[in-house]
């Protein structure tokens, strides 16, 4: 758990990736003439490439930059599991895993995050696929022990920048290379290996030197441990930062280059000057954006970015608001060291008994399993978790979410349980309401043995918001203090489209909770995707014979498709026919020849 990993941050991540997918998706403006792939695709599509290398080596770099002693001690994941905003039942199971196995499980975090990303830009495709690789491992093992919304999935989505056509072909089994083995390899292949062979050797030797990796053959385990000083990591920081961003424009070269290249080989001199246009708009839309994102990536060293171009900060100002560009490092600090803080709502009507109101995902009910929500994002059980880690005068949305339960407002009310019946104040709001402070650890494996199944285990430590109801002095002040008071609602058409469909929806959805129309929704769109694959099938008749290679020895047919090889073979039977028909002519004519010498001879 995390107090920098605000909702800020993921929906920043959001904004980025959809204003990119602007410029990767293809604009069609000729539809006519129209086709899937453009010359300039790959330019534009590096941007992403380059998103997912700043969200992955900032979050691997900040967690050292803190200072945090869970992070350089190795121990962060032996408290995040049950610390975290909203754990998932596995995150119980993990965390019973022993200490050494979470303290390597950290320095596979700091590789992946901090080294792997360094082969994003390999010119060798098998070092980008197993960049790929380990990239959607970590953040799948995220998704199991952790609900953390759409952002898990979205950093695979980001991911799959690495692959290429083909071996996304073989997934859909539809690659068109023929990996033939041939021996002895080439110059190439040998030198290719090589460098793969060395940069695995060179990352295994960084891993062990820097974690000080041991195996302890006594007690069967894997001992680790940090290696290097914070004095001597922001040296090394502050060396390969710009260094870093040199890698960057030189791929970025590179994708450019060879994108005017294929535009240059586009037929048609109308085609070629339509695809040069389009390069030079798209790339310089796509050097305008890394320059801008040079501002927020060097936040991670000061001094570097103090050293960038005046000219780049005065451009990375003037789009700053629309957040087309941002600064990562989630997971900065670990909180909860000593337990994890929870607020406790209570409610009741004469102040002497007293009835916890349960949240629909929050920790709670001690007995109650974690859920799992992703990809909804249940912000207020969310931000309950913020409120948690300071005093309640720290978020002041609190005093009016407490005020209007106590209104017994029922759009708070579903916020909090979309099923009326689990709400404990359904039938009439509380009187009073007052929020405890509590202190939540996941039970450990010998507990659940010894009695019920219980999946947490929790102590009180203070008051956390005090008691109050409707004209209470200490809340009128609250409210006066955070200019939450009820204020005339805007006026609004009563026959507006919009307002009208909004509360539509939201009255068909007011039953289901978010996991519940999220899922809906996902499935409905596999159907359509699946019912649209199938009817392009064709119907009826015999399954179309597959195309058999030609053999050893043989030319290969280079394209033409059924038509052409429809005509290659009419044009082989008639030629053959005139064969027949010629060796026809030529025995009758010897026939009625030797028939006219008889006759002479006679």
């Amino acid at each position: 758990a995390v107090g920098d990993s605000s909702l800020s941050r993921r929906d920043s991540l959001l904004l980025e990736a959809g204003f990119l997918a602007v410029l990767v998706a293809p604009l069609r403006l000729l539809k006519w003439r129209s086709t899937a792939w453009r010359a300039h695709d790959t330019v534009t599509f590096w941007l992403v490439r380059w998103l997912l290398f700043r969200l992955m080596f900032a979050s691997g770099v900040v967690k050292l930059t803190s200072r945090c002693p869970t992070w350089w001690g190795l121990t962060a994941l032996t408290y995040h599991y049950e610390t975290q905003c909203i754990p998932t039942p596995a995150a119980w199971f993990a965390h019973q895993l022993p200490v050494w196995f979470q303290k390597f499980s950290v320095v596979a975090t700091y590789i992946i995050e901090i080294a792997v990303p360094l082969l994003f830009f390999a010119p060798m495709r098998r070092l980008r696929l197993f960049a790929f690789y380990s990239q959607v491992l970590l953040q799948v093992l995220i998704i199991l022990t952790g609900n953390y919304n759409f952002f898990n999935m979205l950093t695979i989505v980001l991911a799959f920048s690495l692959l290429d056509e083909e071996h996304v072909g073989r997934w859909l089994g539809r690659s068109k290379r023929r990996h033939a083995s041939t021996w002895p390899p080439s110059l190439r292949s040998l030198l290719s290996t090589l460098l793969e062979l060395s940069a695995y050797g060179l990352l295994v030797y960084w891993s062990v030197q820097c974690f000080g990796l041991e195996i302890n053959w006594e007690k069967r385990l894997l001992d680790s441990k940090v290696a290097f000083t914070y004095h001597e990591f922001t040296t090394w920081l502050r060396t390969v930062t710009l260094p870093l961003v040199g890698l960057g424009f030189l791929s970025l070269s590179w994708e450019i280059l060879s994108a005017m290249y294929r535009c240059a080989c586009v037929r048609g001199c109308f085609w070629k000057l339509w695809a040069t246009l389009q390069w030079a708009v798209f790339a310089t839309a796509t050097m305008g954006m890394f320059a801008i994102s040079l501002v927020p990536f060097t936040y991670i060293d000061y001094e570097s970015n103090s050293k960038l171009w005046p000219g780049i900060h005065q451009m990375f100002n003037a789009v700053e608001r629309f957040q087309v560009v941002n600064s990562y490092g989630l997971f900065r600090r670990m909180t909860g060291v000593g337990g994890r803080p929870e607020v406790v709502l209570e409610g009741s009507y004469d102040k002497q008994t007293w009835t916890e109101i349960e949240f629909m995902y929050k920790p709670g009910n001690v007995s109650a399993a974690p859920p799992i929500v992703a990809p909804h994002q249940p912000r207020l059980d969310w931000q309950m978790w913020f409120a948690a880690l300071a005093d309640h005068s720290s978020s002041p949305w609190f005093t009016s979410f407490v005020y209007r339960l106590l209104q017994g407002k029922k759009d708070v009310i579903g916020l909090v349980q979309v099923d009326e019946s689990r709400y404990p104040f359904s039938a009439q709001p509380p009187v009073y309401i007052r929020a405890q402070l509590y202190k939540y650890w996941f039970t450990s494996s010998a507990e659940g043995s010894q009695g019920p199944a219980l999946w947490w285990r929790r102590q009180r430590v203070q008051e956390f918001y005090p008691t109050v109801s409707l004209g209470d002095p200490t809340l009128e002040t609250l409210l006066n203090q955070h200019g939450m008071k009820d204020k005339t609602p805007l006026k609004r058409s009563a026959d507006a489209l919009l307002p009208w469909l909004l509360r539509s929806l939201r009255q068909l959805s007011r039953p289901f909770s978010g996991p519940t129309i999220l899922w809906s929704l996902y499935l409905v769109a596999a159907t359509v995707c699946l019912l649209r694959a199938l009817g392009r099938r064709p119907r009826g008749g015999a399954p179309p014979a597959r195309h058999k290679g030609p053999r050893r020895g043989e030319p290969a047919d280079r394209g033409g498709g059924g038509e052409k090889n429809g005509q290659v073979r009419r044009k082989e039977a008639k030629e053959a026919e005139e064969k027949g028909e010629g060796r026809a002519r030529g025995a009758a004519d010897g026939h009625a020849d030797g028939l006219r010498g008889t006759k002479k001879k006679k």
